[in-house]
Order: C-alpha cells, then sequence, then structure tokens
C-alpha cells in the first residue's frame, strides 16, 4: 500500500467558484470531494464581496471575463429562478460627473455590445434623475440586467446539489502539499491525510498561486505573482433613496483595479458603498480603517451630494485574488490546465476576482470542458 487513498476528483477551495467546479464535475459523473481550509463554505472573498450580477460591460472584448460573466449572467438568473436562490434583477446606474466621464459613455455601449451585451442604454442627465430623483450626474449608461443575489444562498444551493450527486465537502482541511506522480497527485492535508487524485482543481482563490507554488512538479513558471487588493465596504445609517444600482463612470485613462466607490443594496434594502482599492501585503489584511470614510463621502458626494454627514458606518473589507500589480491592466481570469503546464490532472484558477461570483457557473463548465 503507499498509504494513499484513492479519490477522483479533488477541489480545494469550498468558495463559490470550488463549489460550482465541484458540482459541475458531480453531475458529469466524476466522485468528487472538496477540501477547505476554514470552518465553513464561503469564508473568504465569495462572502466578502458586493454580491453583484455583473451584466458583462466592461472587460476586454473576447477576454475570458467578458466571455464568462456574460454567459455565466445568464446561467445564473435561470439557476436561481430553478432553485429558489434569492436575488433581484434592479439595474443599475454608471453615470458620469465629469466630462470626460460623459465623452466616454458611449464607449462603455460598444464595449458592451462586443461583449454580447445588448440591453444597455444612454440617459442624459434627467433621464436619469426619473430612475433616481436624488442622483446628481451629467448623464448615465443604464444596465437593466444587473442584479443582486444572495451569495451565501447559492453556495448552500451548489453544496446542496454537490452532496446529493455523491460529493462532499471536508472542512478544516488545508492542503500542505501536492506532488505530481505517475499514478495521479498526491496531496497531504495539514493533519496528515494523505490522498491520491486522477484530477485536481486548485481553486484555492486568494491562496491559488501560494497552493501552486507547493505542487512538486509543477514548474514555477506557470503560477504567476499573487496581488492582494484589499476593498473596504462602509454602509449607510438610515434608509437611501435609491432603488438602483450606482456606479461612477470609468475615468477614460486609469487603469481600474476595482470599479469605483458604487453604492450597492443587499436583498433587504440596506445601502453600502465600496469597495475601494487599497493594495496590501497580506490575504488576511481585513480590518476597516475608519479613516478611509473620508474619502468615500467626497467620492459618494459626487453623485448623491445629500449624504449626511456622519451617515457611513465601516462594514466589512474584502480581497481581491490579483496577478496584475498596481500600475498595471487588469489580468484576465487565468484557467491553466494540462495542455500549458503540462501535469496530467491538474487545473490551476487563478486571478478568480470580479466577475467571478456572477461567472461561477460558465467557470465551472469551462473547467469541466478542460478536465
Amino acid at each position: 500500500m503507499s498509504g494513499f487513498e484513492p479519490v477522483d476528483a479533488l477541489v480545494v477551495g469550498a468558495g463559490v467558484v470550488g463549489l460550482a467546479v465541484a458540482r459541475a464535475l458531480a453531475l458529469a459523473g466524476r466522485e468528487v470531494m472538496v477540501l477547505e481550509r476554514e470552518a465553513d463554505i464561503g469564508t473568504g472573498t465569495s462572502s466578502r464581496n458586493s454580491e453583484v450580477i455583473h451584466a458583462g460591460i466592461y472587460y476586454p472584448a473576447g477576454s475570458l471575463k467578458a466571455q464568462l460573466c456574460v454567459q455565466g449572467k445568464q446561467a445564473l438568473y435561470a439557476y436561481c429562478d430553478d432553485r429558489g436562490v434569492a436575488y433581484q434583477r434592479c439595474g443599475k446606474l454608471i453615470v458620469a460627473n465629469t466630462p470626460s466621464q460623459r465623452a466616454a459613455l458611449p464607449s462603455i455601449l460598444e464595449k458592451a455590445r462586443a461583449n454580447g451585451v445588448h440591453d444597455l442604454s444612454l440617459l442624459g442627465r434627467e433621464q436619469a434623475r426619473e430612475f433616481e430623483p436624488a442622483l446628481e450626474c451629467l448623464g448615465a449608461v443604464y444596465s437593466p440586467s444587473t442584479g443582486i443575489v444572495d451569495s451565501h444562498g447559492l453556495m448552500l444551493s451548489l453544496q446542496g446539489e454537490l452532496e446529493h450527486a455523491g460529493g462532499m465537502v471536508v472542512c478544516h482541511a488545508g492542503v500542505e502539499r501536492l506532488s505530481a506522480t505517475d499514478a495521479g497527485i498526491d496531496v497531504q492535508t495539514l493533519d496528515g491525510t494523505r490522498l491520491r487524485a486522477r484530477t485536481v482543481i486548485n481553486a484555492a482563490g486568494l491562496g491559488a498561486c501560494d497552493l501552486a507554488l507547493r505542487v512538486e512538479g509543477l514548474d514555477v513558471r506557470y503560477v504567476p505573482k499573487a496581488w492582494f487588493a484589499k476593498g473596504s465596504y462602509f454602509t449607510l445609517s438610515g434608509r437611501a433613496p435609491f432603488t438602483h444600482l450606482i456606479y461612477p463612470a470609468p475615468e477614460p485613462d486609469k487603469h481600474l483595479a476595482g470599479l469605483g466607490v458604487h453604492l450597492t443594496l443587499d436583498l433587504g434594502g440596506q445601502v453600502k458603498f465600496g469597495p475601494d482599492v487599497e493594495w496590501v501585503d497580506a490575504a488576511d489584511d481585513l480590518q476597516v480603517d475608519p479613516a478611509r470614510g473620508e474619502a468615500f463621502y467626497a467620492e459618494v458626494r459626487r453623485y448623491w451630494p445629500d449624504l449626511p454627514d456622519g451617515a457611513l458606518q465601516p462594514g466589512y473589507a474584502g480581497m481581491r485574488p490579483k496577478i496584475s500589480g498596481p500600475q498595471e491592466p487588469a489580468a484576465d481570469f487565468v484557467i491553466q490546465g494540462p495542455a500549458t503546464h503540462g501535469v496530467p490532472g491538474l487545473v490551476n484558477l487563478f486571478g478568480i476576482e470580479s466577475p467571478g461570483l456572477t461567472s461561477c457557473l460558465a467557470i465551472a463548465q469551462r473547467v469541466v470542458a478542460v478536465v
């Protein structure tokens, strides 16, 4: 005996993408085990975001982010309808507050059309204020297919279907090291459990690059550098007079690490603002600095001038698992299989930041095709 317990397919990471991939593999007839380092599913990036279902507007034409966001959005709405997962197709306004932003609004429609998103409309100031009377802007783009989703309800649904199909999720199961052998990929967990898998999907999110560096037999040149872009959120005390998501239009000449300090709603109607962008050294640097609230007031008042003093409270912070740095254009999703790196049975998912939640079902189908 080798001392390794055989498993068919191992997914490392029980965030929304890992669970979607595991479910898709199980429904394709694979025997699947998910290893999660934390005490519960979805405690990382999946639970610390805006919970937005994105339309697929901003991403470069032909990129994985563009393709998988548009496919994923349609699949996700259908999935939520079928499974009773709570969501709201509330729509969003991308608002221009400077002449350069306003001049660039038509290019947002062009970019969206190139990605297969054909439902956007260009609004003047007064038309935008018909949607949202409290809004101040020079013009806006309206996206009716943008929404919000109960991300935890979605993850519980994915986990339930995975388990119904014979798969399992094991928590408190951090992976110490992996080794590619002729017989499969040997995996040792922190508690000493030894598994031999035919297929391993690295869906470790913020830890995906670090995990890949611990795969004996994988050339390190296939592992990108990990960057961490923290995003803090501030919550509004009291009600806001908005029913749509409000996003600032991108400045045409800037690389976007995020989508600006936007107004998002949760399914209970509570408003939060964020995330901002703060480059940090550690993935677990998740404290919200109350002093960052000052910049939030200035950003938000560009489109909501009546935001009251003292209305913002520190909320929570999330971390973007980036593979591009502060002065670089945002990297695309990387779905890296054996055809690239040469290790049979291994698929690495790198840089799965926004729109990863929206894209999760489409990413899962792509991974199934790769394995």
